[in-house]
């Protein structure tokens, strides 16, 4: 298995890591008391590593793999892969990056005594689940472009 394998495999799953403690976040918050608030604490710091470790895999596959695949899907059937699907998620990967590097600061104040920051975690981590969702489903539109693109080529 190459390094690109390992980054490709890696990338996706730290980021749907991140979604699914986001959403045990959101949970934990709906019901938020003094018994649970260090699990938020600490769910809402698993949240920013795991989002931060797929951007950082994410954009270091990028920089040095991505090239040949970006060739591969211009010259395939479905170029829009790149030029919409690509070029959007290049730019909109920073809003759920900023958001879960928000959310243990948002978490740091007392949740189960204060609705306002009860509601801020709450919209944080819902708002991080759609957009690292939208995020993960681009992935898997690119992976298709690159996919197709071989198929078209015999390659």
């Amino acid at each position: 298995m190459s390094e690109s394998d390992l980054i490709l495999f890696a990338h996706p799953t730290l980021g749907v890591i991140g979604i699914i403690a986001a959403v045990w976040v959101f949970v934990e918050a709906l019901n938020a008391s003094d018994r649970n608030a260090w699990r938020i604490r600490l769910l809402s710091l698993a949240v920013a590593l795991s989002i931060c470790g797929a951007g950082l895999l994410g954009g270091y596959w990028f920089v040095h793999f991505y090239g040949p695949d970006q060739a591969a899907i211009l010259k395939g059937p479905l170029p829009w892969t790149h030029n919409l699907i690509m070029e959007t998620k290049e730019h909109l990967f920073f809003i759920p990056l900023v958001l879960a590097l928000y959310l243990p600061i948002a978490a740091s104040g007392r949740p189960s005594r204060s609705r306002a920051t009860r509601y801020m975690v709450l919209a944080v981590a819902a708002l991080i689940v759609a957009s690292a969702l939208a995020v993960e489903g681009s992935g898997t539109l690119i992976n298709y472009g690159v996919k197709m693109a071989l198929l078209h080529t015999g390659a």
